[in-house]
């Protein structure tokens, strides 16, 4: 049994099965999982219990994803937590915003177990498996 203490995600949709979908693969992958419709209730969160990392969406109610990436990066600072943009903005200027804003990630909906874990490969969340 593992004594280290499991990832932490909170993960940021509007849409209740992109949430479902991302906890599952998260949790496979030992991840502890909270989840916000959207970005006022994300930012609520991490003042309560800073996650490692934010899966964010991009378009929702109340404050849109790049909102609270800013509001997060301005009161939490540049490090914490890491930011993986999960959206279906593909424009290049896009991803340029978020990067800008203080993204540290950047994927497409939709996506699978694959493209997820190897983007948290990438950042240090989980073991390289095609290394």
């Amino acid at each position: 049994m593992s004594t280290e203490t499991p990832h932490t995600c909170l993960v940021v949709d509007d849409s209740r099965v992109v949430r479902k979908a991302a906890r599952r693969i998260l949790e496979k992958h030992g991840f502890t999982v909270e989840e916000a419709e959207d970005g006022q209730q994300a930012l609520e969160a991490c003042r309560g219990r800073m996650p490692q990392l934010v899966l964010l969406d991009w378009n929702m109610p109340v404050m849109d994803g790049i909102t609270f990436l800013r509001n997060a990066r301005a009161e939490f600072g540049a490090e914490k937590p890491l930011v993986m943009l999960c959206t279906t903005e593909s424009g290049f200027d896009r991803i340029v915003a978020a990067l800008e804003a203080g993204a540290q990630e950047y994927i497409m909906k939709p996506f699978d177990e694959a493209i997820l874990t190897g983007k948290l490969a990438q950042i240090g969340l989980l073991p390289d498996l095609a290394a």
